[in-house]
């Protein structure tokens, strides 16, 4: 009698864990996920893993689902028969009727909601159990994932990623929610409004040719830099070699007023940007190598014009 009981607790738990796991698992933020894999956390990396391979988990879920319900239904007539040797047809239709309310509020309703209204903190404590499973039905599993993947590429279709980059529409979702709970104010939302308008858009119109560069010879005088920034009112100037017209970099006027060496030691180089490549993208290449200015080059290398961090920066602070 103990291990027909136990089968059906057994049953009953495995029942609630994958059903309440699945729901959680569509509830879950991605934002946290990413976060925290970004800090190392290997439980977030292994979810994240399998939001990446969705069909690796719902096959996983399947078979546990259907594990589960085998050892309910194993228990549920192993205890038909114990409480009726005979074999009567009776305890055989009511068994099922009275276990099946049980199974699910307990099995599936009960978990579902619980993971539902707090998907994270659940997922987290039913993580590494489930990804133990899924490592244990992986002979299992993965038949089913390979055909997936080979249907994948008979149709063509190509799943949803989720990569460690965030979800644009899920991250808008929590800055509105941020600036609901008082945590954003309002130049902070407009800031990233702005950020996800000009995100994706390419740095081709903010490209200036060469001709309207303010630009100089690589062996002119220090003295004749310093007066060509004056007249155009510029705080840079370009500087080109005069044999093979090519552009070799470019000198701050505040570095040519404070430092009194060569005009070559206070070169500072040109980052190649492609004329394709995103506003925010090519923004942050330019911060990361302190440049005010990046060479915009096309495929066959030939330099298209220039571009400038601040006018890179403007379209973000409109309206700020």
């Amino acid at each position: 009698m103990i291990v027909i009981l136990l089968l059906l607790v057994v049953g009953l738990l495995l029942s609630a864990f994958y059903s309440g796991s699945e729901t959680g698992f569509y509830r879950a933020t991605r934002v946290r996920l990413v976060l925290d894999s970004r800090s190392g956390d290997w439980i977030s990396r292994g979810l994240l893993w399998l939001t990446n391979n969705p069909a690796l988990f719902v096959a996983t879920t399947l078979i546990g689902n259907n594990l589960a319900n085998y050892l309910t239904s194993l228990g549920t007539v192993l205890l038909a028969q114990r409480i009726e040797p005979a074999g009567s047809h009776f305890v055989d239709l009511i068994a099922p009727v009275l276990f099946t309310p049980i199974v699910f509020v307990y099995g599936e309703l009960l978990p579902k909601n619980l993971f539902f209204h707090a998907p994270n903190r659940l997922l987290r404590l039913a993580g590494p159990p489930f990804l133990l499973c899924t490592v244990a039905f992986l002979p299992i599993s993965g038949l089913l994932w390979v055909f997936g993947r080979v249907l994948q590429r008979l149709l063509g279709s190509t799943p949803l990623r989720v990569r460690l980059t965030l979800a644009r529409r899920e991250l808008r979702q929590v800055i509105v929610e941020g600036k609901e709970a008082g945590l954003l104010h309002g130049v902070q939302q407009r800031l990233i409004e702005n950020l996800f308008e000009t995100a994706s858009d390419p740095i081709a119109p903010f490209v200036v040719r060469l001709e309207n560069v303010t630009h100089a010879p690589l062996n002119a005088s220090r003295r004749s830099v310093l007066e060509l920034a004056k007249t155009n009112n510029v705080d840079a100037v370009c500087l080109f070699d005069p044999h093979s017209r090519e552009l070799v970099g470019y000198v701050r006027l505040a570095d040519l007023y404070l430092d009194e060496s060569p005009l070559s030691d206070s070169i500072q180089l040109l980052p190649r940007i492609a004329p394709t490549e995103p506003v925010i993208a090519a923004l942050i290449r330019l911060e990361t190598s302190n440049a005010d200015m990046g060479q915009v080059v096309d495929r066959q290398g030939k330099t298209m014009g220039i571009v400038f961090t601040r006018q890179l920066t403007v379209p973000l602070f409109d309206g700020v």
